[in-house]
């Protein structure tokens, strides 16, 4: 694959189209209203991406539909096989497609490296789910039955986000094409690059051509695939003002959607906890992929009694986290993905100040020591102290490293904050109390609680919002509700009884 040779910061050429259907890369039709793509550990421009338009995104659709009329009829087992080999290809790049990951979204090798071993296990785990798809038999009065049929739903469309680019390629198609379906995807417009990788690593493995497209562009792009009357399904993942477009367009087709948002997740940590887990629970919780994750349990709650220990703890980790070029070991925090998002969690640390918050940590611009990286989007990880449930910090989604502390003294209370929001995507409670842990499970309202730990998600399990955070599900076995259809065969065996 052209882009593999070991990319490193400020060298990538990227010369090739980003576009991918029928089998192969394709040119956009035209060069006009393209937009910059960036390294963000640099700030350079890596290429200029012209979106898709309606004759573009129609060819893709199209595309795959007629490679989902092939796919769909193989068995379980032919399909998983396929998948198979789409693994083992990823798993023997991963290093090097980690190293493009990093150039196009400034988050650590460290962390892209697991990122990418977790899309193998995604296209692994769905390989053994494909053949296990199965029907009921249902007997009914008088010797009759009655079957059901698992079926595929046709050509799915995947939206996809900036944080976890080639995870939510796998995510949304690996499940989709277990179950017999095709997808075209459109990956975010700030981070285009290794969807193309996966599109290509499909088409080595031996999927029919066009069976997953990628299609690049923004908004309108993402519009034209929604509206598309070929399209059966739309997956997001996004923001939740994108997500409530995207169900109204796919209400104009009665679409089904599967929507993963936005979240402002609390953490709760009790007095009994296992404090030296709890700081580390919360670090993760809070800085990973430079704190910019969805489920991320930003808004941390403490008991009053430890705040004073958890603080001084939970500060200094924060400042010996490591800030710098993401290509090298040791660092723990690349780039934010974008100058303007870089500027827009500046903002709310600002804003959180004005509010009352007294920042205990970084929340400042950070300039690597390496000239190379003067241009990149760094900042350093912050702890906000001194919160309270009304400001802006604390009752809205940041999406950068900051953390927000706030104290509580009983467990109603704490539940009762926690659930006042309207987010519901994940949460998060430390305890020794085993009692404690399932009675908080059981009353906090989010799709995920993470007990003595913190975003260890896994492709094994149901991930998904409650509330404003989403619909349906992904990973799992759950997620194959969400890209199948079930047909009810009724059988007579004896003669039709009619009233006429």
């Amino acid at each position: 694959i052209s882009l593999l040779h070991n990319a490193s910061l400020g060298s990538l050429e990227l010369k090739e189209p980003l576009n991918f259907w029928c089998g192969a890369r394709v040119q956009a039709r035209s060069a006009g209203n393209a937009e910059p793509v960036y390294e963000p550990a640099t700030g350079r421009v890596l290429c200029d991406l012209p979106p898709c338009g309606a004759e573009e995104v129609d060819q893709a659709v199209r595309s795959a539909h007629a490679a989902y009329l092939k796919w769909s009829r193989l068995s379980g087992m032919e399909r998983g096989r396929v998948l198979l080999e789409a693994a083992r290809i990823m798993r023997e790049r991963l290093v090097d497609i980690a190293k493009v990951e990093v150039v196009n979204n400034g988050k650590t090798l460290t962390e892209a490296k697991g990122n990418i071993h977790m899309a193998v296990q995604g296209i692994e785990y769905f390989a053994g789910i494909a053949p296990t798809l199965a029907g009921q038999h249902i007997q009914m009065p008088g010797g009759c039955f009655a079957y059901t049929r698992r079926e595929p739903l046709g050509v799915c469309v995947g939206i996809g986000a900036w944080n976890f680019p080639l995870v939510l390629a796998v995510m949304k198609s690996a499940p989709a094409l277990a179950c017999g379906n095709a997808m075209v995807y459109k990956p975010s417009p700030m981070a285009p690059i290794t969807a193309v990788i996966l599109a290509e690593i499909y088409k080595e493995a031996g999927v029919p051509d066009g069976l997953f497209n990628v299609v690049q562009g923004g908004a309108e792009t993402g519009s034209l695939l929604c509206h598309h009357p070929m399209v059966a399904k739309v997956s997001f993942t996004g923001s939740v003002p994108t997500g409530k477009k995207v169900m109204e367009m796919a209400a104009k087709g009665v679409k089904q959607v599967t929507l993963e948002l936005g979240g402002k997740s609390p953490l709760i940590i009790f007095k009994d906890c296992e404090l030296e887990n709890a700081v580390k629970g919360a670090l993760m919780a809070n800085f990973l992929t430079q704190g910019q994750v969805c489920c991320n349990g930003t808004r941390v709650y403490v008991q009053r009694d430890i705040l004073p220990q958890f603080l001084e703890e939970v500060v200094k980790r924060t400042k010996a986290i490591a800030v710098g070029d993401p290509m090298l070991d040791g660092t723990r925090m690349g780039a934010l993905i974008s100058r303007p998002q870089l500027d827009k969690v500046l903002g709310f640390v600002k804003e959180a100040q004005k509010q009352g918050a007294r920042v205990l940590c970084g929340g400042e611009p950070f300039v690597p020591s390496d000239p190379k990286l003067k241009g990149g989007y760094f900042m350093s990880p912050c702890v906000l102290d001194n919160c309270r449930d009304d400001m802006t910090c604390v009752k809205e989604e940041i999406f950068g490293p900051v953390m927000s502390v706030m104290p509580f003294d009983t467990e109603e209370e704490v539940l009762q904050r926690a659930n006042n929001t309207t987010f519901g995507l994940a949460s998060g409670v430390f305890t020794r109390d085993v009692a404690r842990a399932h009675r908080v499970a059981e009353n906090l309202q989010a799709g995920t609680c993470f007990i003595n730990n913190y975003n260890t998600n896994s492709v094994v399990v149901p991930f998904g919002g409650y509330k404003m955070s989403g619909i349906g599900k992904e990973n799992g076995q759950a997620v194959i509700e969400y890209y199948t259809q079930l047909k009810t065969v009724v059988v007579e065996m004896g003669d039709v009884q009619s009233l006429f």
